[in-house]
């Protein structure tokens, strides 16, 4: 220790880029850090929606949404497909396997649907999306 304190005494130049340097590398890190108020999560998880105006959940059911689990049987990286049977919508939840591209996944799955041809008459168009979210930064809570 006492050998670089020696050194820098002797030759106070040195000491002087050594400190010049750290802060330049210092402000080229701060220029560089990358910071959002939410912190970012690849979403894994795509949804389908459809909507059939005047059915009954057992109509969805059959209709739509066994039609469209059908055709997803087959696809490489969903780790879980999951659905829900309301009156006049259904919803069809699947989730990616993690190394998968969720955008790939989302293509695939959008010709998967494009595909069935069966589907009722007056039924809305499937709204097939990748969910985006959106994790906490912080919870905060007061306790009396």
């Amino acid at each position: 220790m006492k050998g670089i304190i020696n050194y820098f005494i002797k030759f106070p130049i040195a000491a002087n880029l050594l400190m010049f340097g750290l802060l330049i590398m210092g402000i080229a890190g701060l220029l560089n850090m990358k910071s959002t108020f939410f912190p970012e999560v690849e979403s894994r998880t795509i949804s389908i929606q459809t909507v059939y105006p005047g059915s009954s959940p057992e109509e969805i059911e059959e209709g739509i949404v066994n039609k469209i689990e059908e055709n997803l049987k087959g696809l490489t990286g969903v780790e879980r497909v999951t659905s829900v049977s309301n009156e006049n919508a259904g919803t069809v939840t699947i989730e990616v396997l993690k190394g998968y591209d969720t955008d790939i996944i989302l293509q695939d799955v959008k010709n998967a649907v494009d595909r069935i041809s069966s589907f009722p008459a007056g039924m809305e168009p499937p709204v097939i999306y990748k969910l985006e979210s959106l994790g906490r930064a912080i919870t905060f809570a007061i306790n009396g």
